[in-house]
């Protein structure tokens, strides 16, 4: 986990880094990041390490806690639900635009971009598949030219990743979402921006339906072990059937 001191500046090295631990679930929701641990994971200086952290903050990837510090971020079911209505306004707006506006170039990227995301999702890498599918969704915000619309999705992209872990880390999730996003560029390569839509409104729906019920078991059993939380979320996703 120790930075290497080239390319990047070290600050954005270390809050890449810490990002990509949260996202990953390397540092699990409500875990404790004291300096000082953070400092020797990462062999950089605590100057870097708070500007990374009130980074972090503004990500609201992390909480501070009053005399306790910062902690990993605890995504609750309203906060994901907020997610979510943003996400069914903005992205099918996003793919509407990229199916009138992108160029053959782009249209091709986005084609090359499913097809490993289809790949990875086979493979059962779900690492590897959240990469692919970042790459995927910078093509289509590049591609649908509203800033705006790009500014607000990237905005929360941190938490959108999160809550896209909850829902490919389910069994036979990954395949059903990639069939979904398969939907959603047929419609935009046939220039179909009313189907994009639709397709890409399922799309998200879908992954709700699978995430909250998780996010809701989370929030109400913290302190539960895997073995016991895995139960109660079976039996909560089988009551929601």
């Amino acid at each position: 986990m120790s930075i290497k001191r080239v390319h990047a500046p070290v600050r954005q090295q270390t809050l890449d880094l810490l990002r990509k631990s949260i996202l990953s679930g390397e540092f699990k929701p409500g875990e404790r990041l004291t300096e000082s641990k953070l400092c020797k994971l990462t062999n950089v200086s605590r100057t870097s390490i708070r500007e990374a952290l009130r980074a972090l903050e503004q990500e609201d990837l992390i909480e501070m806690i009053p005399n306790k510090g910062p902690i990993v971020a605890c995504l609750t079911a309203a906060q994901a639900e907020d997610i979510y209505q943003v996400r069914e306004l903005l992205e099918p707006l996003a793919c509407r635009l990229f199916s009138e506006r992108a160029t053959a170039n782009e249209m091709s990227k986005l084609g090359e971009a499913m097809n490993l995301i289809e790949i990875a999702a086979q493979s059962g890498d779900i690492k590897n598949l959240i990469e692919e599918n970042a790459r995927f969704y910078d093509i289509l915000l590049r591609g649908c030219r509203n800033k705006v619309v790009s500014k607000l999705i990237r905005s929360l992209l941190a938490r959108i990743i999160v809550l896209r872990f909850t829902t490919l880390s389910q069994p036979g999730r990954p395949l059903q979402s990639v069939d979904e996003m398969k939907s959603i560029v047929a419609f935009i390569q046939n220039r179909d921006g009313d189907g994009a839509w639709k397709s890409c409104v399922d799309h998200i729906l879908r992954a709700k339906a699978v995430a909250l019920p998780i996010v809701r078991v989370r929030q109400s059993n913290p302190d539960k072990d895997l073995a016991e939380s895995r139960t109660i979320l079976q039996a909560a996703l089988q009551g929601g059937r």
